[in-house]
């Protein structure tokens, strides 16, 4: 019977200590030169304690003109390395894994960040008035991003990261490109979903002959955009087949994108973006169906994150070989403290604490805040604060991004 608490061996090489990872949570902490500070390592240290075999960075930007947030970190140029090794070793104190997410916005970047972000098609994004109407990427735009992916990898590893995740769900850049929706492309980068992976697939090759082949590269993919003409499942099945073919190390399987929050979502049974069968309910994850589909036609290890809470159920799905690791990511702000007893089952489930404002519209809004909150508080060496203003939480992140991003322009 497999546990949490069991190594992994990837099929590069690396080892984890154990199945469980913390997923990626966005920062937003950086300085006014997009460098990371002492809150990431304050942070991460923290995290490490938990002894939780593998930790992934939060949004890593290739591009400071495109962010997913303007505290986002940047790795663009190797005289940063310094702050980043501290970083890197921070997140190591108990022979952890830590992972950088590479990500690029595209036409997610807010208008705070750009106000003509590239984007794969011109198809612009509408929510809260937030964000510009794209431009469609040029062949030289695209060899920037590819450009930009090898660098930030490079950049991570020489500072002592452990490995890569390659950002290619949630809406942004390389989710874009995937999305029939967002990618209305005519050339080799558009149509088919041979042509609409290609940029992704690229960059997996580019990475891998980069960084070589006993350093871990892994994959964030959608299992659907769960929108009507968008990225399905039996396309996503068939990216799962290239990726396949390329070796890669991990694959987390996700879905959603901003318009359709199903990575965001802390309850399963509340707000979900489709009808979920009673049993898909009892069981906690929220990814787990589609993982049986990816299990039955690749071999690459499999990580799914959101839902999981209670010891028992992470050992069954783990043994049953449903998934290989255990994603978690809100319980590292909520329950921090309890992680290390919950890998050895000396906690057997982590509670959910869940903010509600009793206005439909701000849910989202005032979760992402809660949470946001928390981990700036904790990168600051404060304690979680539970009583927070709902409301206030839910303007939290638009007033914070606005003020981060002009602090930016004027040190800059």
């Amino acid at each position: 019977m497999i546990k949490i608490n069991d190594p992994l061996t990837l099929p590069c090489g690396a080892v984890l200590q154990n199945r469980l990872v913390k997923s990626a949570m966005t920062e937003r902490i950086s300085n006014h030169n997009y460098q990371s500070t002492l809150g990431h390592e304050l942070l991460y240290s923290d995290w490490a304690r938990s002894h939780a075999g593998l930790m992934i960075t939060g949004n890593v930007m290739i591009d400071r003109k495109h962010m997913e947030s303007a505290g986002n970190v940047v790795f663009d140029n190797e005289m940063m390395l310094p702050r980043l090794e501290a970083w890197a070793s921070a997140g190591k104190l108990h022979d952890n894994h830590i992972w950088v997410q590479i990500s690029h916005a595209g036409r997610q970047t807010n208008r705070f960040g750009a106000m003509r972000p590239l984007a794969p098609s011109e198809v612009q994004l509408n929510k809260m008035g937030l964000f510009g109407k794209p431009k469609a990427m040029t062949e030289a735009d695209i060899d920037e991003v590819i450009k930009g992916f090898v660098r930030a990898a490079k950049i991570a590893k020489k500072a002592g990261f452990t490995g890569v995740q390659i950002h290619a769900a949630h809406g942004y850049l390389l989710s874009q490109f995937l999305s029939p929706n967002t990618n209305q492309r005519t050339d080799k980068w558009g149509g088919s979903i041979e042509n609409r992976s290609r940029l992704l697939l690229t960059i997996v090759k580019e990475l891998r002959w980069t960084l070589g082949p006993g350093f871990p590269i892994a994959v964030k993919l959608n299992s659907a955009d769960f929108q009507r003409g968008g990225f399905t499942e039996e396309e996503s099945l068939e990216v799962v087949k290239l990726l396949d073919a390329e070796g890669i190390d991990l694959l987390e399987i996700s879905g959603g994108t901003y318009e359709k929050l199903a990575f965001f979502l802390l309850n399963e049974e509340e707000n979900d973006v489709r009808p979920l069968k009673e049993s898909t309910k009892q069981r906690e994850a929220y990814f787990i169906e589609f993982a049986k589909k990816v299990r039955a036609i690749s071999k690459v290890p499999l990580m799914v994150t959101g839902g999981f809470r209670s010891y028992d159920f992470c050992n069954e799905v783990l043994s049953n070989g449903e998934v290989d690791l255990i994603g978690m990511g809100r319980p590292f702000i909520t329950n921090k403290d309890d992680i290390a007893d919950f890998l050895e089952g000396k906690i057997p489930r982590l509670e959910n604490r869940v903010l509600r404002t009793g206005i439909k519209q701000f849910e989202d809004s005032a979760e992402g805040g809660f949470y946001a909150r928390q981990l700036i508080r904790y990168s600051k060496g404060r304690q979680f604060k539970l009583n927070m203003s709902p409301l206030w939480c839910s303007m939290f992140l638009v007033l914070y991004e606005f003020r981060k991003a002009m602090a930016k322009k004027i040190l800059g």
